[in-house]
């Protein structure tokens, strides 16, 4: 409910053949019920019961998503529809959520837990029905999916839409279990949209993509229909394949879109798509069959919301939107691209930096460089993980030895070399407290982003190869080999578009030998197994160098440059303190202080910096990750407040928080063996936080309290 004024026009509409003239039109909208002109062929829609299925858990309740692992389809290298997506929704909700009841789960959060924060929901199964379409401009190179779920307890008059744009380069399930459920709960429609980075995985070697559902297809034959086939002649893919056999295109990183300058627009789509098939389920029919627009964005509360990538794209289309579609933005842990402005200055106690807003290429690309060899540092010692792996010691002190050689650190001994490695991300902009989440993140999630993004932004194509670097499955001694049937067939389910996922991995194309598994491999100008220095080099100077592939690289991340500008829409940001992968540094505080440079007194972005939270709420009760527990609290609890504050403030005018810092309290105890979480670690966001926890604006300058 934008509350604005909107001019009315004549129109004249010609729908199915039939003319309807002098028609009404509002803010641009038809009053009668038109199909997207962005929506690339047949919507399909299927209604669950909230019993055998349903829509948040795809019928496994608040009980099967806490199981060892999803149910297996009937025949492993041929799974259903059906049976994908229910892989897909356990594997998305447990990937941004702790689904251990010591962390919260069915008692801070879950499907049990109602919209007042109780335990009334049992399984927590939401009946409904589920539309899914393509956003293309036609050419079927773009194919951003797009999912509306519709809860049985939609109100029409009291009608809203969240929207849950997918974290990470995930399928259009991925923000089910943080927005998604969040709007379920409160009879709002969801709005999904998978930003057009995931889940499309071709397999070159068989030709075989995913169509919109997962469900396997061959290329050819899937045409259009492919949610991603690599752009390569026939002629091309022989040749590539007898050079680099058995290697895979994932969408995000080879679609050659740059699908991330887009990711406002998708989100808007899904608005608007929502918008759509609410139109045609709840309103009146016409005498020619056609319906009524009767939900418009003036009687309709839009929330924008998710989190990571997925919060960018929600923020990105409330910068964008000219048409009043969003009311308001929730959203946590944010990719915020900016610029640097040297006139902006965060300070945090008696550290501040000037200009430290950085788009996520570089800092990814630095953190790739030094996390190795930072994870050495006595100051990280005791990193959450298992030691002798996250990352591998004697691999690690390669890399410091590298970086020392290659002139990119002065320091003599392995120790001092780990020292200086981790003062440069502190300088750069790191918080102290991710000194012991570096290890980890550059295990399971740096390398894997540097290499998509690269690509992305370069709008390279698999036969590209960048910075010597390809994606296959691997055997047992590190060598690309054919994906098996099973992992290929339910990578839908499985993935994550960023590989590693599905046994897909990211291989060295240049290791002396022949190409191997990355992480194992030789760097050929060092001889040594050092995280392939050689790669990482690359892809950093991608970001700092002139040559022509930088150029393209610097192209691209300008496109997605984000302004600042929420036009005055009610907002609440969350992050964490101790965000290793996104740090609030180059991000959300950057952000809010450029808001209100922008802005000025029309804004109305409240900030909310949360204490012993990072971004990565799924690795809290890992077990292979001990010490996330006794040290992190669940970010994910703090986006249900900010959810539940926005909604007030549009609903009945509850003032929006203050900017804030809450101080939460660890767990403690056993690393791996934590006790159970309570409201006492984690206090809620208050409406009138004291003067100590706030988080200031003044002379261009964001203050956040030590």
């Amino acid at each position: 409910m934008t509350g604005d004024l909107r001019t009315l026009v004549t129109c004249s509409i010609t729908i199915a053949a039939v003319t309807l003239a002098a028609c009404v039109s509002v803010g641009g909208m038809s009053a009668v019920n038109v199909r997207p002109a962005f929506i690339a062929g047949p919507i399909g829609a299927v209604t669950y019961d909230g019993g055998v299925d349903d829509l948040l858990t795809a019928g496994l309740g608040k009980t099967g998503l806490q199981a060892a692992a999803a149910p297996a389809p009937a025949n492993p290298a041929a799974p259903t529809a059906a049976e994908l997506r229910r892989i897909a929704i356990f594997n998305n909700y447990r990937a941004l959520v702790d689904v251990n009841p010591n962390g919260g789960y069915g008692t801070l959060y879950g499907p049990n837990v109602d919209v007042n924060g109780n335990n009334t929901l049992g399984e927590g199964k939401i009946a409904g029905t589920e539309y899914l379409a393509y956003d293309d401009d036609g050419t079927g190179k773009q194919n951003v999916t797009l999912m509306v779920q519709v809860p049985a307890s939609f109100d029409k008059d009291r009608a809203c839409i969240v929207t849950a744009t997918s974290s990470g380069s995930r399928g259009v399930y991925g923000a089910i279990g943080t927005a998604g459920e969040w709007g379920l709960k409160h009879g709002c429609a969801v709005a999904y949209a998978d930003k057009g980075t995931g889940l499309g995985v071709h397999d070159l070697a068989t030709n075989t993509v995913n169509l919109r559902d997962g469900v396997r297809a061959d290329g050819a034959v899937a045409g259009r229909n492919s949610n991603f086939t690599a752009v390569l002649s026939a002629t091309e893919l022989q040749t590539f394949l007898a050079a680099n056999p058995n290697r895979v295109a994932v969408k995000h990183a080879h679609s050659q879109q740059n699908s991330e300058k887009d990711w406002g627009r998708h989100t808007l789509d899904a608005v608007r798509f929502a918008l759509y098939v609410l139109n045609e389920q709840f309103s009146e029919k016409l005498a020619d069959g056609s319906r009524k627009a009767q939900l418009r964005p003036e009687n309709t509360i839009v929330i924008a919301s998710s989190v990571s990538n997925g919060a960018a794209a929600a923020v990105a289309a409330a910068e964008q939107d000219t048409e009043g579609l969003i009311d308001g933005v929730a959203v946590a842990e944010p990719v915020l691209e900016l610029a640097p402005n040297p006139a902006l200055t965060v300070r945090r106690g008696s550290a501040a930096i000037v200009g430290g807003a950085k788009p996520l290429y570089d800092y990814f690309t630095l953190a790739n460089l030094y996390q190795p060899c930072a994870a050495q540092s006595m100051r990280a010692a005791g990193s959450f993980g298992v030691a002798a792996v996250l990352p591998v010691p004697a691999i690690a002190a390669n890399r410091c030895a590298s970086l020392k050689a290659k002139g990119l650190l002065a320091k003599t001994t392995p120790a001092e070399q780990a020292d200086e490695a981790l003062d440069v991300l502190l300088n750069a902009g790191w918080q102290p407290e991710s000194n012991l989440l570096h290890a980890s993140h550059f295990t399971l999630a740096v390398p894997p982003v540097v290499t998509t993004y690269a690509n992305a932004y370069g709008r390279f194509g698999v036969a590209d190869s960048l910075c010597g670097l390809s994606f296959a499955a691997t055997d047992a001694s590190g060598q690309p080999a054919p994906v098996a049937a099973a992992a290929l067939a339910q990578s839908f389910g499985t993935g994550n578009g960023v590989p590693p996922m599905s046994t897909i991995n990211i291989v060295n194309n240049n290791h002396p030998a022949g190409p191997l598994n990355n992480p194992i491999s030789v760097s050929p100008s060092t001889g040594l197994q050092d995280y392939n220095i050689d790669a990482a080099i690359c892809q950093r100077n991608l970001w700092t160098g002139s040559a022509a592939n930088a150029l393209r690289v610097q192209n691209g991340v300008k496109e997605t440059l984000r302004s600042a500008n929420l036009r005055g829409k009610p907002a609440i940001i969350v992050a964490g303190r101790a965000d290793t992968l996104v740090p609030v540094n180059f991000n959300a505080r950057p952000y809010f202080g450029q808001n209100r440079i922008v802005e000025g007194s029309s804004s109305r972005l409240s900030y909310i910096e949360v204490t012993n939270a990072q971004h990565f709420d799924a690795f809290i009760d890992n077990p292979a990750l001990p010490g996330y527990d006794s040290a992190m609290v669940p970010l994910h609890y703090y986006l249900l407040q900010a959810l539940d504050r926005v909604y007030a403030h549009l609903t009945v005018g509850v003032p929006l928080p203050p900017s804030q810092l809450v101080r939460t309290t660890p767990r403690g105890g056993t690393p791996g063996a934590a006790p159970p979480i309570t409201t006492a670690n984690v206090p809620p966001i208050s409406a009138a936080p004291p003067a100590r926890d706030q988080i200031t604006f003044s002379n261009n300058t964001v203050t956040v309290p030590d």
